[in-house]
């Protein structure tokens, strides 16, 4: 019996990939090629199944896509899949919850870094332009044990990010647009309305997927909530901030500062203005990459594939496909 095919854009260790070739043709390609819509159009006729990154699959992408099953993402962001189209054809799309704590680690990380001018102090000793004591006062930072965290988004990500602000002693904030009453007890963080977290933290860390909801969540009224001394984390999705607002907001001093892992446009262009600020941390969307995150992950995305090559429903699935699909 002649094995479906699956189409790889993303790096897999050999052991997953070993376990992938069991059940299936394995076809890989450059990342890079694949975002190429026009190019994948043309080719995802074939494959029964795709692991993949950043590729653009919308609807055009899908109604070429006649024997597709399955599409497995890698991380937990699916805002290039148009999930109505792929379950109206009968495609599950499925995730890969397994990189919460490491994403955790980075929004804390950006966390600590933009409150104490980290890079920046790093800079003047690395370029040694440290000479005298007075150079060091251009880095006074701020605190971050016993200050307020406010978490937008109290999921897989926000808890971790929750669970590492405790051991800073930080009283927790959030906002969800479902509240966890278990979570609260457990985590001992108070649900308040998004205005009111807004206002009452000392740092605000974004933890929430980029839907039309959440689509441009912070703009400038939201800004203007926040204390002058906050500083913003975003290692969700660049969109959810209106990015022309954070560079205001940033630039005339609305609020202290800033750690950025995403971005409208990536790779951020050069001339990007915020690249020019100096209360501002940077990342090139680094929040999942660690080698024991991406072996984690490469293993659930082709656990999810296989399952539903099987005929089975895959371990994290975020659609149930049409029982109407093309697929009964």
């Amino acid at each position: 019996m002649k094995k479906p095919r699956v189409l790889v854009g993303i790096t897999l260790h050999a052991e997953a990939m070993r376990q992938l070739q069991t059940v299936a043709e394995v076809d890989v390609q450059d990342r890079t090629r694949l975002q190429d819509k026009a190019y994948l159009q043309s080719i995802i006729s074939a494959y029964d199944g795709v692991i993949v990154a950043l590729p653009p699959l919308d609807r055009e992408v899908l109604q070429q896509a006649s024997k597709l099953k399955v599409i497995s993402r890698r991380g937990v962001g699916y805002d290039n899949v148009d999930v109505q189209a792929a379950t109206e054809q009968g495609i599950y799309v499925t995730i890969t919850p397994v990189l919460s704590g490491t994403v955790a680690d980075l929004a804390f990380a950006l966390l600590l870094a933009a409150a104490r001018w980290v890079p920046h102090a790093h800079h003047l000793v690395a370029s040694r332009e440290w000479q005298t004591r007075v150079d060091r006062d251009r880095y006074i930072g701020v605190d971050v044990f016993g200050k307020t965290l406010g978490i937008i988004g109290l999921g897989r990500i926000g808890s971790e990010m929750a669970k590492r602000a405790r051991g800073f002693e930080m009283p927790l904030l959030y906002y969800d647009l479902v509240r966890n009453q278990a979570l609260e007890k457990e985590l001992e963080i108070q649900f308040q309305p998004l205005n009111h977290v807004l206002a009452a933290a000392d740092f605000i860390s974004i933890h929430v997927p980029l839907t039309a909801q959440t689509r441009g969540l912070l703009g400038e009224p939201e800004f203007k909530l926040m204390k002058r001394t906050a500083i913003v984390i975003n290692t969700a999705r660049g969109p959810i901030i209106d990015e022309d607002v954070l560079y205001t907001a940033l630039h005339e001093k609305w609020i202290a500062g800033a750690g950025l892992d995403v971005f409208d446009d990536e790779p951020i262009h050069r001339d990007n203005p915020l690249l020019a600020l100096d209360n501002v941390v940077v990342t090139p969307h680094i929040a999942g990459a660690t080698s024991e995150c991406r072996r984690r992950s490469a293993s659930a995305a082709v656990e999810n594939v296989i399952g539903v090559l099987n005929g089975n429903r895959p371990r994290y699935p975020i659609n149930e496909p049409s029982p109407q699909s093309k697929h009964e």
